[in-house]
């Protein structure tokens, strides 16, 4: 049975039941997208279970993953100009150049962290 909304009942004993399916879209989560799934179902829960049911959050986590990944290299190229760091020294000095990097990187995500996953 079909009713003017489009959506589709099934009887059941006395009752009509809806038949709702919800859409799985296919995406893939990097690092920073299963952080901030993993911090909805333990923290948020509610919020968790209002996207889920909606649908988007699926969307929420790319979003978040893709505004994660461009916040971290801004972050790292702001850091490599307050520091003076090129990439002639990259062959100069490359322990030196690494261990920056490394530690610009660590800022970064703990900047991200902070901003966009834990909130």
């Amino acid at each position: 049975m079909e009713n003017k909304y489009g959506i589709e009942y099934t009887k059941q004993g006395d009752y009509y039941m809806p038949n709702l399916v919800l859409e799985k879209e296919k995406i893939v989560l990097n690092k920073y997208g299963r952080m901030r799934l993993r911090f909805l179902k333990e923290n948020k829960n509610a919020e968790y279970m209002i996207m889920f049911t909606k649908g988007t959050l699926n969307k929420h986590l790319k979003e978040i993953q893709e505004t994660a990944e461009k916040r971290i290299d801004i972050i790292i190229e702001q850091l490599k100009q307050q520091n003076n760091l090129t990439e002639e020294m990259k062959n100069t000095d490359q322990l030196y150049w690494v261990s920056m990097m490394n530690n610009f990187k660590n800022t970064a995500e703990e900047i991200i962290l902070n901003e966009l996953i834990y909130v």
